[in-house]
Formats: C-alpha cells, structure tokens, sequence
C-alpha cells in the first residue's frame, strides 16, 4: 500500500507540471478571444527576467501571495500592520489572477508587484533565487506544490492566513497525499475556524491557530474610512432603495423581471462587469423606468436641476469599478450577485453596513454566508418567486429589516481582530 501511495503521488506530481504547462500555453491561445486570458499569459512573458532586474535589496524581503483581489483584500491589513512594525522591509507582493494585479499593480505598501511565475520547479527555484525572501505568506489558499517544496527545502518561514478547510477538499481523500504535503511545508497555518483545525488534525498537522478571517478587520477599517457619495446620497433619499453588487446576467435578468411587481422602490445596481455593451443590455431591461448612468453625473456640479434629475430617477446604474463597498450603505438591503453561477461574491462588505442580504444557491462555500443564513441576517433563494417575496419584504417591513440589519453588523464586530492574531506571529519571525 505503502509502494503503490509513493507512486501515485509521483504519478500526481508529474500529472500536476503537465497540465500547469498546458494551462499556460491554452491561456495564449484563448488570449486572442479573451482580454483576462491574453493578460495572464503576456504577463508571464519574460518575467522572471523583469524579477531579477528589479528586485534588488540589502533589506529583508517579505513575499505576499494572493490568488486575486478578493485574497488581496484579506491581506492587506497584515501588510499593513507588519510595515507598521518592519518600516525597513521590502514587501513583494504576487498575483496568480490578472483581476487582481491589474487592480492593485501599484499599490503604494509594495516594493514590487508582479504575477507568480507558473509554479513549475525551475521557476520556482529561479524566482526564489532571484527574490531571496526573508519570509512568505499565503493568503486563504493557493498551494503551490514546487513553491511550497522550495520555501521549505531552503528553510524560509512560510505561512497561510486565513486559510480555511472543508472536508470534500482533495487534502482528505484517500488520494490527498501530494495534497496533503503541500500543507506540510508551511511553518504555521492560520485558520478562519475550529472546524478547519479539526480536519487539519485528523491529517496529521498540528501546527494550527484558530485566528479568524482577516476579511472582517478590512471590511470593519473600509466602513470607517469611507466616505460621502452626494450624488448616490441623493438618489437613495427618497423612497425604499436597495442596492444589487457584484451582478451577473442572470441577476440582472431576475431582478429586473420582479421590479415592476414591486411597491415603489429604488435599485443601485452594480454589476460585476461594466463594458459598454453589457451597461447598454442593463439599460435596455430598465428602459421604461427614468434610468441614470453614475458616469454621466458623477462629475457634474450639484444644482437644483441634477438633485431633481436624481430624485426622480428609479435605477442607478454604477458602471464604473472601485466604489462598491462604499455604495452599501445608502441602501436598505442588498442582493448579492454571483450566487446563480460561480458562486456569491462578497456579503461582508455589505453586512458591515449593518445591511441586510439576499443571495442565490451558490453561497455554501464561504463560511460568512452560511453563518448569516444560519443567524437570520441573510436570506438565500433559489428561484425567482423566492427573490421576489424576499425583496417585497425588506421593502415593506421596517421591522424586519432593522432586525436583519442589526444581526449581520453583530456579526461582523464579534469576528474582528483576525489581524492582530496573525501580525503579531509574522512580526516576530
């Protein structure tokens, strides 16, 4: 058994470089039809030469690694705190997603920003080589078998925060073992509850601390830190308005579907993508209704003439990225988008408004959902008629919704401090 376990690892480590390699080399093809897919793979190009050209320091090197902007999200606080304790310390911060380094590609705490080289050995050993780093930190997941290998062959402190375990992951399978040593090359795992300890002990790895979701101490920090937005501010004044984030088609789809049905309301509605076409398909579901554009007004000078254009106005369409955890809190719930496809987005960003949520099926995968559905602070549907008697709801009762308001903001002040637990670890390594 023992033979046969040896070998089908080694079987998964080979599995494992082929298809990194053909990832790699598809992205370029499908780059030709797809702007994401062209930016991961010229990304890519010569870049551990760019690397070993810039990255140069007599001081310590600390290497944050993030899938994508949602993990970056998670980890800034503990950047952030450890160039508060470590002010002479260089930070090179990696991506493995273009959403994430196209947004955050000059991000002022960070020395250096680049993509991750494709996790084969050599690059693993050159970028290594090349960046020396005095220590690394993954955030939430993003296992790298050849990285993790090297980190630990070449004995650098190597951390996960905010990692969190379920048990139908790879790791606990009969077939988990090149999973599993993944995992035990990292010097401290920092999870977001007991349940992911728990799995991590029946596999053998003890070097856990329940520290919590670093998520929540950001959201908490963007909801002090934000600011006024008038001409959003005005638009809400008047009437019942409820925001949808992070919208795909088929939310889009929905809501719009319901809306006449509805007592009278407002919709801020911010989807996920903001091309033009896909602004002019929203526009063309709301065309009955007085509809704004925030790009049209957003600059514009407040007189009587726009406060009354925004007053009358039924749908707000924010077709512009960057402002949706400031946009929550003028509405009186929110829909999360995502939950009818891939998965919910983000629900903290709005529950730490002390805003109520509405989101599809797919929610199961983040622990905050599940929690908020368990609590009663977030309601899941998953078909039309659901979000329909949900929103008439939270439209029509007051009650309710000061309720549901009031549990998600409880929520997120008992789950703050994340930070604090994994900052003070990584500062004294």
């Amino acid at each position: 058994m023992t033979i046969f376990a040896t070998n089908f690892t080694k079987s998964l480590n080979f599995i494992y470089n082929i298809v990194l390699r053909l990832y790699y080399s598809v992205s370029w093809i499908v780059g030709f039809f797809n702007k994401k897919a062209s930016l991961f793979y010229h990304g890519r190009v010569d870049l551990l030469e760019k690397i070993r050209d810039r990255v140069k320091s007599d001081d310590p090197i600390v290497w944050f690694h993030c899938a994508s902007v949602g993990e970056f999200e998670q980890g800034r606080t503990l950047i952030e705190s450890y160039k508060k304790h470590h002010p002479s310390h260089k930070i090179l911060l990696t991506f493995f997603s273009p959403s994430g380094y196209e947004l955050r590609k000059n991000y002022p705490l960070a020395d250096w920003v680049f993509y991750l080289p494709m996790d084969t050995k050599i690059n693993a050993v050159s970028f290594i080589e090349a960046v020396k780093p005095h220590m690394a930190v993954f955030i939430k997941y993003e296992y790298w078998y050849n990285y993790l290998n090297e980190l630990k062959k070449r004995g650098i402190p190597t951390y996960v925060a905010s990692a969190i375990f379920m048990s139908h992951q790879r790791f606990f399978k009969w077939y988990g073992g090149f999973f599993r040593k993944m995992l035990r090359n990292f010097t401290h795992i920092f999870v977001q509850d007991e349940a992911s300890a728990s799995l991590l002990k029946k596999i053998g790895i003890t070097n856990v601390t329940v520290s919590g979701d670093t998520r929540f101490d950001r959201v908490n920090q963007i909801t002090k830190a934000n600011g006024q937005f008038e001409h959003i501010r005005i638009f809400a004044d008047e009437g019942s308005c409820w925001v949808a984030g992070s919208t795909w088609p088929i939310d889009e789809e929905m809501i719009a579907a319901i809306f006449p049905n509805l007592p009278f309301n407002k919709l801020i509605i911010v989807p996920h993508e903001v091309h033009h076409k896909h602004i002019a398909k929203i526009n063309a579901y709301f065309s009955e209704y007085k509809v704004i554009k925030y790009s049209q007004i957003k600059d514009v000078k407040i007189d009587a003439r726009i406060e009354a254009r925004l007053r009358e106005a039924r749908v707000l369409i924010i077709d512009t990225i960057g402002i949706l955890s400031s946009v929550y809190k003028y509405g009186s719930f929110a829909y999360i988008g995502g939950g009818f496809g891939v998965g919910i987005h983000n629900t903290l960003e709005a529950a730490t408004s002390g805003t109520p949520v509405i989101f599809g099926p797919k929610y199961k995968k983040f622990k905050e959902a599940v929690d908020l559905v368990a609590l009663g602070g977030a309601k899941k549907v998953t078909k039309i008629k659901e979000l329909n008697f949900h929103v008439k709801k939270f439209l029509s009762d007051d009650v309710l919704r000061d309720k549901c308001g009031a549990i998600c903001r409880s929520y997120i002040e008992k789950n703050v401090g994340a930070t604090e637990c994994v900052a003070e670890h990584l500062i004294m390594s």
